[in-house]
């Protein structure tokens, strides 16, 4: 018998190179760990059931490699993707830690350096298209400034712009049949970083030459550390047709960037993500049919085991989460307090078929023969569901 809760690669788990290869330095204390090799994490990983791995250009080949020392990386990491089986579904692009980058990338002050970040993309865009990746991620993390006066914010828009366009020519033009995704992030390490939420950069992808090539990689933590709600934020994703990739791990709220494990953070939220991309689609089907890409950092206190433990229970919490959700949604008491809550009331259209603003205003039921105070008396179940959420998350039900 199968067990649900064993990672295959069906499940399209992915991890970037640079989750597992963090050696945890940070601000205020050196590394704790060695460097990882990336043949090693392909080989790891998929022991431990992953289907994919992802990777920044500088996480294979180290910046400043010439042609030779290039491909001799390159070539090392093929051939461990071909023993494994492991597949890249995504690639991006490092336009962040060499101090070049300090004032930005595609939104630098610096026409020179701009140039140089468009044709570092290009590059790594002909190697992602030769591995196969169907999504490219841009995370502009230099793209912000700390200074208003400093940046031009609406001259680096246009830069940005300029950006995509010319990237996106560059895919359609090359037949790499390659999608992109823009991933917000409020802050972190810039003090305000260009298009820092899903609504912001879904109103940005509106203005795009091709924006139909164009989606969204929202992460768990950029949404909670802007108070706002991941959920939320997918379910808009989904709804406008962007969900083109997603990155997942834990957060502990409006604070710095943590990088948790995912479900490490608000437990309930990861529910209900996970309820969300599995059991939100039409006729309660999976509502993403992508990568469930983990992005986050082993903790600085875990040594090379605990790096393992920890990719593994990224792993394990999605499937945990994922069998909770599903038992959830079979529980007949569940779908009672749904239909008591009105829930699937919502997806009713307020007009009926062929019904006008006219024959609404003609309905005296509508508005003349209604009682507003009755409907503000009703109770609307929102803590029995909630209550009946937690209870499935604890095994209690």
């Amino acid at each position: 018998m199968t067990n649900a809760l064993e990672p295959r690669p069906e499940h399209k788990f992915t991890f970037g190179l640079w989750t597992v290869g963090w050696q945890a330095r940070d601000p205020f204390g050196d590394a704790t760990r060695p460097p990882l090799d990336p043949v090693e994490t392909v080989h790891r990983l998929a022991g431990l059931g992953a289907h994919g791995v992802t990777f920044h250009d500088d996480d294979i080949a180290p910046f400043g490699s010439d042609g030779t020392e290039r491909e001799q990386h390159l070539k090392r990491f093929r051939e461990a993707l071909d023993a494994t089986g492991m597949v890249v579904p995504m690639v991006t692009t490092n336009l962040f830690t060499h101090p070049m980058f300090k004032e930005g990338a595609f939104t630098a002050n610096d026409r020179d350096v701009r140039r140089f970040a468009v044709r570092k993309v290009m590059r790594n865009l002909d190697l992602a298209a030769e591995l196969g990746a169907q999504t490219y991620v841009f995370w502009g993390g230099r793209e912000g400034s700390e200074v208003d006066v400093a940046k031009d914010a609406r001259a680096a828009l246009d830069r940005y712009r300029e950006a995509i366009d010319l990237l996106a020519a560059y895919v359609l033009d090359r037949g790499y049949g390659i999608r992109f995704a823009l991933e917000p992030k409020p802050n972190e390490p810039r003090g305000d970083i260009f298009l820092p939420t899903v609504g912001h950069a879904l109103a940005f992808i509106s203005t795009l030459d091709h924006h139909e090539m164009v989606g969204l990689n929202p992460e768990v933590g950029h949404e909670q550390m802007s108070n706002l709600n991941m959920t939320h934020a997918v379910s808009q994703a989904l709804w406008q047709g962007k969900l083109f990739h997603i990155d997942l791990n834990g957060q502990h709220g409006p604070k710095f960037d943590q990088d948790l494990v995912f479900g490490h953070g608000d437990l309930l939220s990861a529910f209900s993500l996970v309820d969300l991309l599995e059991h939100g689609g039409p006729g309660g089907g999976p509502a993403y049919d992508g990568p469930r890409h983990f992005d986050y950092k082993p903790l600085r206190t875990e040594a090379i085991d605990g790096v393992w433990e920890s990719a593994a229970a990224n792993m394990r919490t999605y499937l945990l989460l994922k069998e909770r959700s599903a038992a959830f949604r079979a529980d007949p008491e569940v779908q009672e307090a749904l239909a008591a809550a009105r829930v699937p009331d919502l997806a009713v259209p307020t007009l009926a078929d062929g019904e006008s603003f006219e024959d609404l205003l003609a309905d005296d039921d509508a508005f003349d023969a209604f009682d507003p105070d009755a409907a503000g008396e009703r109770s609307h179940g929102a803590v029995r569901l909630d209550q009946l959420a937690v209870e499935h998350l604890l095994g209690a039900r």
